[in-house]
């Protein structure tokens, strides 16, 4: 079998790792599990897998620079807000292996800065559960932090350090960095919602994560508005919809409310079964405390709703 130059073996692995995802997240959704990242694809008889027990990642087939960088669920007792993540140019931080900056998984990473070369992001999202954002780039390198700076592209910068383009292709991969790592707490909080939830609508039960969404109760733009779970409910996208226009009010007894003139309307059966027949019914919450929505949360938010009825 003819060798493959190792900067041609390089590109192909990743390429071959891009379109294994662009693969896998059509069949499975943005979110992957260790499962399917660890088993990865096959590259000539060898097996790549994307994700391993470390954070900076190569497979053994790559000889010099980690495929991916992976990011672990946070303890969703513990919450980490959207930009927690980001410095004050809206480049992602992220960590050294250790504390040691000659670490080989962290040299991995100086020379893919270095070369330009393109990485996958794995965010978990719980535990086992992956998001990946690809290609990401190592953009900076700070010791004094024991952290690199990575930033997400759609493509690779062709234009050199000082001109205006340059400038602009920076200004733009902060941006859109800035708008994935968002992203990512976003589909955080709607899986940790669902799984509080046991993966069903908390008024009318329908079990099909398709059609599920987490639905904040102090909307996101609020002081107030993290989110956590407690701050969050399962609902169908009716249900989600009809909640976020004030169609429906949950009361801080848990009892539902729909406003009056949708009562009153006379529609098809989807009005009448959708919304009309569950005025009065009881919304149904996780057995975990810490997971129920906040009473204080519930009673401001329903005071959005009598208002707006």
């Amino acid at each position: 079998m003819e060798l493959m130059a190792p900067d041609s073996l390089d590109r192909q692995v990743r390429l071959m790792a891009f379109e294994f995802l662009a693969t896998q997240t059509s069949i499975h959704g943005e979110i992957l599990p260790w499962a399917i990242l660890s088993e990865g694809f096959e590259l000539e008889g060898r097996r790549v897998p994307l994700i391993g027990p470390q954070g900076i990642f190569k497979p053994a087939v790559l000889a010099e620079m980690p495929l991916s960088i992976t990011t672990k669920a946070v303890n969703p007792r513990v919450p980490r807000p959207y930009d927690d993540s980001l410095d004050d140019q809206g480049l992602l931080n992220y960590r050294y292996r250790g504390t040691d900056p000659a670490h080989h998984d962290n040299v991995g990473l100086r020379l893919a800065m270095q070369r330009q070369v393109p990485l996958i992001y794995l965010f978990g999202v719980v535990k086992g559960q992956y998001l990946p954002v690809w290609p990401v780039f190592v953009v900076g390198d700070d010791p004094a932090s024991l952290s690199f700076k990575v930033a997400v592209d759609e493509r690779r910068l062709a234009e050199r350090p000082g001109t205006e383009a340059m400038q602009a292709a920076e200004a733009r991969r902060s941006y859109v960095t800035a708008v994935t790592i968002r992203r990512l707490h976003q589909a955080t909080f709607r899986e940790r919602v669902l799984q509080a939830y046991q993966q069903q609508c908390a008024i009318c039960r329908l079990r099909h994560a398709e059609l599920l969404e987490a639905a904040h109760i102090l909307p996101d733009g609020h002081p107030r508005g993290e989110p956590i779970v407690s701050n969050g409910v399962a609902l169908c996208t009716l249900h989600h919809a009809a909640f976020d226009r004030f169609i429906l009010g949950i009361r801080p007894d848990l009892v539902i409310e729909i406003r009056q003139d949708i009562l009153d309307e006379h529609d098809g059966p989807m009005l009448r079964h959708g919304l009309q027949e569950i005025a009065g019914m009881r919304l149904v919450v996780p057995r975990a405390a810490h997971d129920q929505p906040r009473r204080e949360f519930l009673e401001e938010r329903y005071e959005m709703f009598r208002k707006a009825g």
